[in-house]
């Protein structure tokens, strides 16, 4: 089990740690009923937080975030001379994730996306772990949630028995729901993003090899070039770039200034 500390990368602190670390986190959060907000990231994710101060305190304020992309990884190493064998995928990391609540008997929620693609999720993980309790799942309403729909939400997952959640909203909003509902469901939080719809089989996965050289990125947009292309073909240059100049040692700020205003808004 590994645990080396966190380390700033472009003003987002990046847990160095290892599958086993971030489970075992899970787990006994799980078991205590204490809560544990833990967000794995990419590029994009990263970059979400330093283009924006207020979500970058967000980021900063979760239990743990966890490198999911090589580049990520790769920065660790270059930035702080932390190495790690491997990333902590997110998908993979959902998947044990859901074996050791299951050999736990511990409950999960389901909270994100679309309901066809929730219910395909869940059969998939009852396949994969026939003890696995899905204490409960709903889809996203694609808006900011009212006071009291918040409240109804909080209580539903409460009720449910469920011991964990697993978040599917997208980089940045569902981490803007694991800090925003962290205190208050005193439970882990798991944001994991594009795992639902890879693991309900709606979105396919990069071949091993692109993963493994911090490709994936490239095969993603070619699945949905519309939606992604500003996300890797501005930002990924950017990211080197800034993170070149922490790597030199400059004093970097980003490109953006804060006005008081909060650009990112959360949804449910």
């Amino acid at each position: 089990m590994i645990n080396h500390g966190k380390f700033p990368i472009l003003g987002v602190n990046v847990h160095a740690v290892d599958y086993e670390h971030v489970v075992n986190s899970i787990v006994t959060a799980a078991r205590e009923g204490k809560p544990c907000s833990v967000s794995a990231l990419a590029v994009h994710g990263v970059m979400t937080g330093f283009l924006d101060p207020v979500h970058s305190r967000r980021l900063n304020g979760l239990d743990l975030v966890v490198p999911d992309g090589q580049p990520v990884r790769w920065a660790l190493r270059w930035l702080h001379g932390v190495s790690l064998s491997d990333r902590v995928y997110g998908p993979n990391l959902t998947l044990l994730v859901a074996r050791a609540m299951a050999e736990n008997h511990l409950g999960i929620y389901l909270y994100g996306s679309q309901n066809s693609v929730l219910l395909k999720f869940a059969e998939n993980l009852r396949v994969k772990f026939p003890g696995l309790n899905i204490s409960g799942s709903e889809p996203s309403k694609f808006r900011r949630l009212k006071d009291q729909e918040r409240e109804e939400l909080m209580a539903r997952i409460r009720d449910s028995g469920a011991k964990a959640v697993f978040v599917g909203l997208g980089c940045p909003r569902q981490e803007i729901w694991a800090h925003e509902f962290r205190q208050a469901l005193s439970m882990p939080i798991l944001a994991v993003g594009a795992a639902f719809d890879f693991h309900a089989g709606t979105l396919p996965q990069a071949p091993q090899f692109l993963q493994n050289r911090g490709l994936e990125w490239l095969f993603r947009l070619t699945q949905e070039p519309k939606r992604l292309w500003r996300r890797y073909i501005i930002l990924n240059p950017l990211y080197l770039w800034y993170v070149f100049l922490q790597k030199m040692g400059l004093k970097i700020s980003s490109p953006t200034k804060p006005d008081g205003t909060e650009p990112i808004e959360s949804y449910g």
